[in-house]
């Protein structure tokens, strides 16, 4: 018998004692065949590779992403990930879902991928309720029957919805979750699970939702794992004292690294390599983050033919020469070399296509400088309601401050806080929301986008009335996107053409161009660790504590409206 390749003189990778082990590597067609020390005779190879000197891994496994996220088709997302070691993702596409519904999806199924792409159902389109939020798209129980026979269909994706989980029997994401359980039983059921803890967090696990990637701390990740609950690392939650919990407890069979949300300029520099490196430097074992990087994320969704490099498993795998810095030197798919270090991505050599009306998908008016003027009854002075942002992560809380009132109108634009507004984008409704932002912008300008958690309506945040219509007017322009003004002029876009949350353009340029804007909302004053995905989730209605949508401020855990002058109602 011939194998197709054989890897020699490699120190692989044993999954199962996590040690590396000095082996020869049989692959036939796609999978591996046989691992040994020996030399077999009777099993020639067509193609001889010698790995001395180097380590030979599976292929990374990212089980909980967002390919939106990053802005690009799943096509150009596949070439681009795989320069990072990554071979399988599972997908929750709900961004193009939110915008699309099932033509969104069917649109992402169809794309060609050298990757193995996968996809978890989007159980929250809308991540609340319409009456709370307007979508372009909506999944309900008809349409979740028919995703759980697609093949490319593996789990559930994040349930959002703590108020229909925890208090209502009849909610939308409880009908989700029964249809599920009962069709496809074994199907793994993923969970949006923030600050939830003691008796709340026993209620979204009774409901079968049995893991969590959300930002987690010490004391969540004893309590959730101790409590059966699987957890997903993502960039923010992977730190020196969270490893150390997982370290001095050993537990890493119950988590996995994941990457959740790569923005397109970070995407240029790194994937779930880059966590899987950032866990190492914060004290995890290089051996245990591989680990919880390939086999742990293939057991939780059920697979059988990878994660591991063993016979009969699908032959994806990386070549590294050096296992603490990840250090990739090759990536194989299907046993076949998809890429080399110092190679360009490779792009479809024809862009990915989309229907025509994903392209002309924005339909809102224009503002006017009379939307921004804002009337009150106070006569003087008047209370408002606040979202206050973090520097860390997308969490905020809700203030209350005090405002000038100038001949009837709130003087928002001397306030010190950043005026929000949120339009309805799919012509359905027209609503117009607004709030106020503390520790948004320091200087005069603006900020806006299309790509708004999860419902992405068009949102628009500035200092300056002239530079919130002159933001808006240039993502009008564009059909979606990124938006930085500043003196009324345009600072950066970065267009987003398709259903506004996705670039056909090859990742470096877009890469650019989003860099581009981050800059410019820094040189704003916007401060945070990821100021993109600080901004775009001021409009999620599921993460704490205050958000806004085209309804307007809520409460998130409790989804009560919140007016935006106290006293005078929403």
């Amino acid at each position: 018998m011939k194998a197709d390749l054989v890897i020699i003189n490699g120190q692989v990778f044993n999954t199962f004692t996590k040690k590396f082990e000095q082996k020869n590597v049989y692959i036939v067609e796609d999978k591996f065949y046989y691992v040994t020390a020996d030399e077999v005779e009777n099993l020639q190879a067509c193609e001889v590779v010698d790995a001395r000197g180097q380590y030979l891994v599976p292929g990374l496994m990212d089980i909980h992403m967002h390919i939106e996220s990053s802005m690009t088709s799943p096509a150009i997302f596949s070439e681009a990930v795989l320069t990072h070691g990554v071979t399988t993702v599972v997908a929750d596409a709900h961004e193009i879902a939110n915008v699309f519904g099932m033509e969104g999806l069917e649109a992402f199924f169809f794309q060609p991928s050298v990757m193995d792409i996968f996809y978890a159902i989007p159980s929250s389109v809308p991540s609340t309720t319409p009456e709370l939020e307007t979508t372009g798209g909506y999944i309900g129980v008809e349409e979740v029957k028919q995703l759980l026979r697609h093949p490319k269909v593996i789990a559930l994706g994040e349930a959002m919805d703590f108020n229909g989980i925890v208090n209502h029997q009849d909610s939308l994401i409880r009908q989700i979750l029964l249809v599920v359980q009962t069709e496809r039983p074994s199907m793994p059921l993923e969970g949006h699970v923030p600050r939830v803890s003691e008796l709340e967090l026993a209620k979204f696990l009774y409901a079968g939702i049995t893991a969590d990637h959300t930002h987690q701390s010490p004391q969540s990740i004893y309590e959730k794992i101790t409590g059966g609950m699987f957890l997903e690392f993502q960039k923010k939650s992977i730190t020196p004292e969270n490893m150390r919990v997982i370290v001095e407890n050993q537990f890493y069979e119950y988590m996995a690294i994941i990457t959740d949300d790569v923005m397109a300029d970070d995407l240029l520099e790194g994937h779930l390599d880059a966590n899987v490196r950032l866990a190492i430097s914060c004290g995890m074992p290089a051996e245990q983050a591989l680990y919880c990087a390939t086999y742990t994320p293939a057991r939780r969704m059920g697979f059988q033919d990878r994660g591991a490099i063993v016979p009969g498993f699908k032959a994806d795998f990386l070549l590294i020469d050096n296992v603490e810095r990840l250090d990739i030197a090759a990536v194989y798919k299907d046993g076949k070399l998809v890429h080399e270090r110092g190679n360009a991505i490779k792009y479809p050599a024809v862009k990915p296509a989309f229907p025509d009306h994903f392209y002309q998908s924005i339909q809102c008016r224009a503002l006017t400088s009379e939307d921004l003027r804002i009337k009150v009854n106070s006569a003087e002075n008047a209370v408002v309601n606040v979202m206050q942002i973090s520097e860390v992560g997308t969490f905020t809380e809700h203030v209350q401050r005090e405002m000038a009132v100038t001949d009837g109108y709130l003087d928002w634009e001397n306030s010190g806080l950043a005026l929000i507004v949120v339009m309805e984008r799919y012509g359905k409704t027209g609503d117009i929301a607004y709030g106020f932002v503390e520790n948004a912008l320091s200087e005069k300008g603006a900020v806006a986008t299309t790509w708004a958690h999860d419902h992405h309506n068009l949102m628009v945040m500035g200092t300056s009335a002239a530079d919130i219509l002159a933001a808006q007017k240039q993502l009008l322009d564009m059909q979606g996107g990124y938006v930085v003004t500043q003196a009324g002029q345009v600072q950066a876009v970065c267009p987003l053409p398709v259903g506004g949350i996705i670039s056909d353009a090859p990742i470096q340029e877009l890469g650019k161009q989003l860099k581009e804007v981050r800059q410019a909302m820094i040189k704003l004053g916007y401060r945070n660790s990821n100021e993109i995905m600080s901004f775009s989730t001021l409009s999620l209605p599921v993460s704490p504590a205050i958000k806004i949508t085209d309804k307007g401020m809520m409460n998130v855990r409790s989804q009560m409206m919140i007016p935006l002058v106290e006293g005078e109602e929403v």
